[in-house]
């Protein structure tokens, strides 16, 4: 693969990890690999669709699979044939785990810890987009954060709360105190569609994002 950009097909390398991103399906949604530089154990993140295409870009290795929240796109057509064919251990957002047919091992909790070879994710449930979506924070020891947003922060604005304005306000919420008040501008964010975005690029949209509601 190339260098790493946008909605393309793609690696980064880092110290302790390579990210690897492909965009499945006709709703181009990501879905990220996380390999462990010195155990080799793998982790995806939304296992959404082309089950072959995902066991090809993982070579049929993969031990842990996270759902970052229950809307189909981003599990139905192809998280049961991933899972069965690895035997990969599933995660998922508490609230959200009964809104996926999928068996979920591991129910998520906000600040939870996944492991997977040696490095950890540390999970933020963001609330609003569904009522158990999860961002997951990878905090580079060598470098900057690398942030799995899922559906609820894009380039642009926030994930779809469908009209309802207390959906948008606990998520405008989560995502301005857990996120922006947390980490730093050059927090590289990997939302579930489309290109990549850091938090630096977003945040001076704020105000603007909370004023028009979405």
């Amino acid at each position: 693969m190339t260098a790493y950009s946008g909605a393309a097909p793609g690696v980064r390398e880092l110290s302790a990890l390579t990210i690897s991103k492909v965009s499945v399906g006709p709703g181009d949604n990501n879905c990220y690999l996380l390999h462990c530089s010195s155990t080799g154990q793998r982790l995806m993140i939304d296992a959404a669709n082309e089950s072959e295409v995902l066991l090809d870009f993982c070579d049929r290795h993969l031990d842990a699979v996270v759902t970052t929240h229950q809307h189909r796109d981003h599990w139905e057509r192809a998280l049961a044939a991933v899972v069965d064919a690895t035997g990969a251990t599933t995660y998922a957002g508490e609230p959200d785990v009964s809104g996926i047919s999928v068996p979920t091992d591991v129910p998520l909790r906000d600040g939870d810890i996944i492991a997977c070879g040696a490095f950890e994710l540390r999970v933020i449930r963001l609330t609003g987009h569904t009522p158990g979506s999860v961002a997951l924070l990878y905090d580079d020891p060598d470098g900057h954060p690398h942030l799995f947003t899922g559906d609820s922060l894009f380039p642009g604005g926030l994930g779809n709360t469908f009209g309802d304005s207390e959906a948008f306000a606990t998520l405008f919420e989560d995502v301005e105190g857990k996120i922006f008040g947390n980490l730093p501008d050059e927090t590289w964010v990997y939302p579930g569609h489309g290109r990549d975005t850091t938090l630096g690029v977003e945040r001076p949209s704020l105000a603007e994002w909370k004023a028009r509601g979405w």
